[in-house]
């Protein structure tokens, strides 16, 4: 394989680039597991599943990011061949279990939106370990094919690390990089996307048919903040991958010596660095996990019950633990006021009926 060496100017400014982002990555997703063990026994089904999204973050960016920083700090591949198919291996196996992750997540997401306000549990802890499962055995599949001899692994144009041999395969193994784009990234991203817009079409429908009441249920307000987190993750990482999805299939019909190698170390870059989103979205949008991380790092003492409270539209299937709470109280309360209901309708019953008896004793 060819370990080119590249220039001290452009391999510092892919270090710099690529050492935040990696610290970041990997501390972001630590307290993502790190909040979702600590409120494992209030975790739904479907938290599951931004765990195991968290896990193939994780998992991308300390079986990638330590040798690609060190590659570009010192200008060239530091490994050698069997190091670079296992840098390729590893790569495209986290990159497919992660795009898988988050096409059942909008799937499931989907099929729990079809009865907003149901307070029944749509999908079993059984059935979701499943299908996590399942994510990681298609993505091993995928990953192993270049092994077997459908596809191959190799270097980077720009030699600091390794990746699909793109422009290798434009005579034999295109029908790999077909497979590919095709299974692992354009229909996974037509059913995440066909599944957001159903919601966004059900929570429409629904508000258009509350707009006359004064009070919108919280189950509503809070399957509308899943739904803007939800698109923002799934967004994050097809926008951040599709750089580098065109790049390399420009590579693999025209050849690699087709594009220079500045033009294709950016998208890569950028690419690497989908596994930091996810952190941030929840951190931006979670009220809880944020304090949670505050109080973690020593910021904050204690949460506010008055605050959990209020945050009514916060996201229980993203590792905030309070909302579950806050919905377990909205039952309890429902049930409190549909007996207190039962008890007035059954008083004045009996009062009607005395007034009745009443006024026929005294005729």
């Amino acid at each position: 394989m060819d370990h080119r060496k590249i220039e001290v100017a452009r391999a510092h400014r892919t270090g710099r680039p690529t050492t935040g982002p990696a610290i970041l990555s990997i501390v972001g997703n630590l307290l993502v597991l790190i909040m979702a063990f600590k409120h494992s026994s209030h975790m739904k089904p479907p938290e599951l599943l931004s765990v195991n999204l968290a896990v193939t973050d994780l998992g991308a960016a300390v079986a990638m990011y330590p040798l690609a920083v060190a590659s570009a700090w010192n200008h060239h591949w530091l490994g050698g061949d069997a190091t670079c198919i296992y840098y390729g291996l590893v790569g495209f196996f986290f990159g497919t279990a992660s795009i898988m992750t988050m096409t059942v997540m909008a799937v499931v997401r989907f099929v729990v939106s079809l009865s907003l306000q149901s307070p029944k549990e749509k999908i079993s802890r059984r059935n979701v370990k499943l299908l996590c499962l399942w994510t990681w055995l298609y993505a091993l599949l995928w990953a192993c094919f270049p092994l077997l001899g459908w596809g191959r692994y190799g270097p980077e144009p720009f030699g600091l690390s390794c990746t699909l041999a793109w422009g290798e395969m434009k005579e034999q193994g295109f029908s790999f990089v077909i497979s590919v784009f095709s299974f692992n990234l354009l229909g996974p991203s037509f059913i995440i996307l066909c599944c957001y817009f159903g919601i966004a079409l059900k929570l429409y429908i629904t508000y258009k048919s509350l707009e006359h009441s004064k009070n919108i249920p919280n189950i509503i307000k809070m399957h509308r903040r899943l739904l803007i987190i939800a698109v923002l993750i799934s967004l994050g990482f097809i926008l951040s991958w599709a750089p580098y999805g065109l790049v390399s299939l420009v590579s693999a019909v025209r050849g690699s010596e087709f594009l220079p190698p500045e033009v294709t170390m950016l998208p890569c870059l950028f690419a690497k660095s989908s596994t930091l989103y996810n952190p941030l979205i929840y951190y931006i949008f979670s009220k809880t996990f944020k304090q949670e991380v505050k109080q973690l790092c020593g910021r904050s003492n204690a949460c506010h019950a008055s605050s959990a409270r209020n945050n009514i539209t916060d996201n229980p299937i993203y590792l905030v633990c309070d909302s579950s709470r806050t919905e377990k109280e909205e039952k309890v309360v429902a049930t409190v006021v549909g007996r207190t209901t039962e008890d007035k309708l059954s008083s004045g019953k009996n009062q009607e009926m005395e007034t009745r008896l009443n006024s026929c004793d005294s005729q």
